[in-house]
């Protein structure tokens, strides 16, 4: 499943081929984008999607690489607004899963560490 759309959508349990709430993922997935672009993850010059043609390996190469920032995408879209967690300890433990995996996302694209 190369692509960012239907793999999201996947991960939030929507079927690939109901499109209702393509245009609220698509919107989200390019908040988390230009999120990760801020951090130093994916294309310098930024990127977006706009439908299911866009693909994972246009936003990232590295395949190991790119089942994080899978991961950290579904998470972050589902709390930006689409299917929020409604009890508190589970939005939490949302929250503090995104919030880790950003900082392994950052930590692990941070260009000032020196080579090994």
């Amino acid at each position: 499943m190369d692509s960012i759309l239907t793999s999201v959508k996947k991960l939030l349990g929507i079927a690939e081929e109901c499109e209702d709430f393509d245009a609220d993922i698509v919107m989200y997935l390019n908040s988390v984008f230009m999120v990760l672009t801020q951090m130093g993850v994916g294309p310098k010059e930024g990127f977006a999607i706009t439908g299911k043609e866009e693909l994972w390996n246009q936003f990232i190469a590295d395949p190991v690489k790119a089942a994080a920032v899978k991961a950290y995408a579904a998470m972050k879209v589902r709390l930006m607004g689409f299917d929020v967690p409604q009890s508190s300890s589970t939005l939490d433990a949302l929250k503090n899963a995104a919030a880790e995996m950003e900082w392994r996302l950052n930590v692990e694209h941070d260009d000032t560490w020196p080579a090994v």
